[in-house]
């Protein structure tokens, strides 16, 4: 299919830099990320949105927390933000949140974990976890229905999504009913069989260039490029986990690992659903809240979501 007329229109307003172009620092990364991301004035309406400040491995993390104009304890659905595990933040998926929060009636706790370079695997996995077992213990407090708990992201937060089901699994932590992973990383760069890493690798936004960059900023060592809880397409054995929502986009360096990991995962006995959103490129669904596919992604994730809780 061919690009989205709205995706056109966005491409041609944001140019990426000419190839070759010298490569930039993550703090200069970071500054153009962060001027790039524009929350919406006309914000889904929810009932409150607090900032919480829960424990991690190496201080306090910052949680936004989204709760719905419903009575009672709300089902939570723990969102991890994109960014190539090397920037941004949770302001970047404001609307997402709040509509799904207000549509599904379910407490929306988005995690700010810390960043590589500075902060190198495994710190994010980590810290995402450190907050999936506080909000298990301590969410009551909160309004929120600890026993019915999915988790999501978008990108690099796809890949903390899937890591944490494997790490609740595997530890014996707080039980996950299901997981939302959009345009998720599961595999390198480097890996055999990602036609859309040629496909896709200028043009459309997020470059194969940049995804290489992450993944230089991402690992403490080489070796890590063999763990599961970084890489979920190292994992052996994938069963056992939660119902998975796969989505990815059609002009998308990550599409072909998406659509393969939701592949291995219904193999290995795993509930999974899986749609392209033709025409779209990566962060349809959180990055660029005015692209008509966002919301209707967003409705796909209220729609998930209901089904499960």
């Amino acid at each position: 299919m061919p690009l989205d007329p709205a995706v056109v229109e966005l491409l041609a307003a944001a140019p990426e830099p000419p190839a070759g172009a010298a490569p930039q620092t993550p703090a200069e990364i970071r500054a153009a990320f962060d001027a790039m991301v524009v929350v919406p004035a006309d914000l889904p309406r929810v009932r409150s949105v607090t900032d919480l400040a829960v424990p991690g491995p190496a201080g306090d993390l910052r949680v936004r927390l989204y709760l719905p104009e419903v009575a009672g304890p709300v089902p939570l659905f723990v969102w991890m933000h994109g960014g190539g595990w090397t920037l941004g933040g949770i302001e970047e998926n404001e609307a997402a949140n709040r509509r799904v929060c207000r549509d599904a009636g379910v407490a929306v706790a988005s995690v700010e974990y810390r960043l590589a370079p500075e902060d190198p695997y495994p710190a994010a996995p980590e810290d995402c976890y450190a907050v999936l077992t506080w909000l298990a213990r301590n969410g009551h407090r909160h309004g929120v229905d600890a026993s019915r708990i999915a988790v999501g992201g978008e990108s690099a937060g796809g890949n903390l999504a899937t890591v944490l089901t494997m790490l609740s699994r595997d530890r014996g932590g707080p039980r996950i009913t299901a997981q939302v992973l959009v345009c998720p990383v599961t595999a390198h760069p480097a890996d055999d069989g990602l036609a859309s890493y040629a496909d896709c690798a200028r043009g459309f936004g997020m470059t194969a260039d940049s995804m290489r960059f992450f993944f230089r900023q991402y690992p403490s060592s080489p070796r890590d490029l063999d763990d599961p809880y970084l890489l979920p397409s190292r994992s052996k054995d994938l069963t056992g986990l939660p119902p998975a929502l796969v989505l990815t986009a059609e002009y998308d360096v990550l599409r072909s690992e998406g659509e393969q990991y939701a592949d291995r995962l219904a193999r290995a006995g795993v509930p999974t659903t899986y749609k392209q959103y033709d025409g779209q490129i990566h962060g349809f669904y959180g990055l660029y809240p005015d692209l008509p596919a966002s919301p209707l992604s967003h409705a796909d994730v209220v729609e998930f979501l209901t089904g499960v809780f």
